[in-house]
């Protein structure tokens, strides 16, 4: 009993010792920027350690559930069992349960980094994230074709989030966390702390600026570096280019980039359409994992390689010698057990799902145009690579990422330049036709607008409901001149709010027309204007600019959707309010004070 008293206190005293640390931190980092930095790189060694502790559960779960060797990875497996079929629709059922489960005490959607830096200045949920870490491992733990990337972005995400608000952190600052943390856990993931830091910059945050590139760089160095104490396993491939490029070598891999654009729209599109099929099958949600689970057993029980994010297949087949039909038959069987497990309601994502279908793509092409007889001087291998980084950049994003995820995993400058080459022409070509990358995409399919991480939560919140002052002047629309004018002496007041007899909006009398109105007869709704025209609470600001440059006025009333008034909104007010907000963005964004 004495032994429990006793850890009860000591658990007490850490809990006491960790508030008082926080409490003396508080606004330390907002006045330094080295302290800012030893704040990211802390957040990366916890990210780091989130990232290799996810890989391990999933990595220890296929070991049980498929009696793997301690070096064998799964989707290098040569053949699935019977006995082993029913694990993939098991583990379905069991992510259904769980997802069930969460939802029923959870009725709001988890913010990923993405969304928690584009609309809600960084915030992310701690339990949120806890579960897409566990909906993730039970997804690649059962052998279901998405990665764990995710997780690692997410939970490193959350690790930063949390203790940005904990240090009472600006919103700038707090959203260059979060892209530090999910850059960190990738970074570990992949041993390449560039390709971490430029997946904060380009994904996470949506920006490169010099306020946050400390904190960024020291987080995914930390990060990686806890990768390699704690001897992750990540990808490195021992390979060079054996002759310099050419020109005509940039060409064929530009050409290489256009294809990947192609194929990761329609990846990108394929998935979006295999969610809506889904959801009009008669089938309850928590169900349809498991039924996934059913088809992508038989995906596996044909093509074993589809397992899993493919890390081990992928190592394999960039060493094979592959003819043409084994590459096709490998790259839409990969493709649609990704689409298939994505659609059905297995949590992960595309990332590594995107290198492994990138370096079978870039193969294919330049296999084919040996096949054909057209020599391009281009080996295998270094097709390979680059359609791995140009298809990942086509779905994810992040052209600088994929580059140096290139660079760091092969140590090969030339294969860098030329993936650099193919991963802006697929880029461009994304953007120009479809505008999305996969998060922002599936976030465009739940009704949100943003293209990218950049923070516009801020224009969110300026609405006519939160800038409008109250209209504290009515007056019913049947009243007589005299009696107005008794009521409001000119120089009182510009304008009065005229209401009908049951109260709604009949429009906004000047006063000043109604002093230089000849006589005192009459009543004072005749020279009432702006009936018809008016503001609704949750109207952002670029319509409410764009309402008053249209009708040409300089004030609005805003109404409740019903007639009744809630306030006036001057067109001074919004637009100095509009001006604050982008010069406080533009010192966010270059660092300014």
């Amino acid at each position: 009993m004495s032994g429990r008293r006793g850890r009860g206190r000591a658990r007490v005293r850490l809990r006491r010792l960790w508030a008082w640390g926080i409490y003396r931190l508080r606004g330390a980092p907002r006045a330094s920027e080295v302290i800012l930095t030893m704040v990211g790189a802390a957040i990366g060694a916890l990210s780091g350690l989130a990232a290799v502790g996810v890989s391990a559960l999933a990595r220890g779960m296929q070991v049980a559930f498929y009696g793997l060797a301690a070096s064998e990875r799964l989707s290098t497996i040569p053949a699935l069992t019977l006995a082993r079929l029913p694990i993939l629709p098991l583990g379905g059922l069991a992510l259904g349960l769980a997802t069930l489960a969460w939802t029923r005490r959870n009725k709001t959607p988890v913010v990923d980094p993405v969304e928690a830096n584009a609309l809600r200045g960084g915030r992310m949920s701690a339990g949120g994230s806890l579960f897409v870490g566990l909906q993730s491992v039970i997804s690649n733990g059962s052998g279901a074709s998405v990665g764990l990337e995710a997780a690692y972005a997410q939970l490193g995400g959350a690790i930063a989030s949390l203790t940005g608000r904990g240090l009472n952190l600006r919103r700038s600052d707090l959203r260059a966390l979060v892209g530090a943390g999910a850059g960190a856990g990738i970074a570990a993931a992949f041993g390449a702390p560039l390709t971490g830091a430029f997946y904060a910059f380009e994904i996470i945050i949506g920006a490169y600026t010099l306020a946050n590139v400390a904190p960024v760089v020291a987080a995914s160095l930390a990060g990686a570096l806890v990768s390699r104490l704690l001897r992750h396993d990540t990808l490195i491939f021992a390979t060079r280019l054996t002759d310099p490029l050419t020109v005509s070598h940039y060409l064929m891999f530009a050409a290489l980039g256009l294809i990947c654009a192609l194929a990761g729209v329609a990846v990108m599109r394929l998935v979006a359409w295999m969610e809506i099929g889904v959801s009009r099958l008669a089938v309850p949600p928590w169900a349809r994992p498991a039924l996934g689970g059913i088809v992508l057993a038989a995906l596996a029980w044909v093509v074993p390689q589809t397992l899993s994010a493919g890390h081990g297949a992928m190592r394999l087949d960039l060493d094979a010698d592959l003819a043409i039909d084994a590459l096709l038959i490998l790259l839409l069987a990969k493709t649609a057990a990704s689409v298939v497990a994505l659609g059905f309601g297995f949590r992960g994502g595309l990332f590594f799902a995107s290198l492994y279908l990138g370096s079978l793509l870039g193969r294919l092409c330049v296999v084919g145009l040996y096949r054909f007889g057209v020599n391009v001087g281009i080996d295998p291998l270094a097709g390979a690579l680059v359609g791995m980084g140009a298809l990942a950049v086509a779905i994810i994003g992040g052209p600088f990422t994929m580059s140096f995820l290139v660079l760091e995993t092969t140590g090969d400058f030339g294969l860098s330049a030329a993936t650099l080459t193919a991963s802006i022409v697929a880029s461009l070509v994304v953007r120009e036709t479809f505008g999305y990358s996969f998060s922002t995409w599936r976030l465009h399919l739940r009704g949100e607008t943003i293209r990218g991480a950049h923070d516009v939560g801020w224009i969110r919140t300026l609405t006519a409901g939160r800038m409008m002052r109250e209209a504290t002047a009515f007056i019913d629309a049947s009243a007589e001149v005299s009696h107005f004018r008794a009521r409001f002496p000119l120089g009182s007041i510009r304008r009065v709010v005229a209401v009908d007899g049951e109260g709604r909006y009949a429009g906004l009398i000047p006063v000043s027309a109604v002093h230089a109105e000849a006589g005192g007869g009459g009543t004072v709704g005749r020279l009432a204007i702006l009936q018809d025209r008016h503001l609704s609470p949750d109207m952002p600001i670029k319509a409410i600019i764009g309402r008053f440059a249209a009708w040409a006025v300089d004030e609005l009333a805003v109404d409740d959707g019903e007639g009744r008034v809630l306030g006036l909104l001057a067109e001074a007010h919004a637009t100095r309010r509009y001006a604050e907000e982008l010069e406080r963005a533009r010192r966010d964004l270059v660092g300014g004070d």
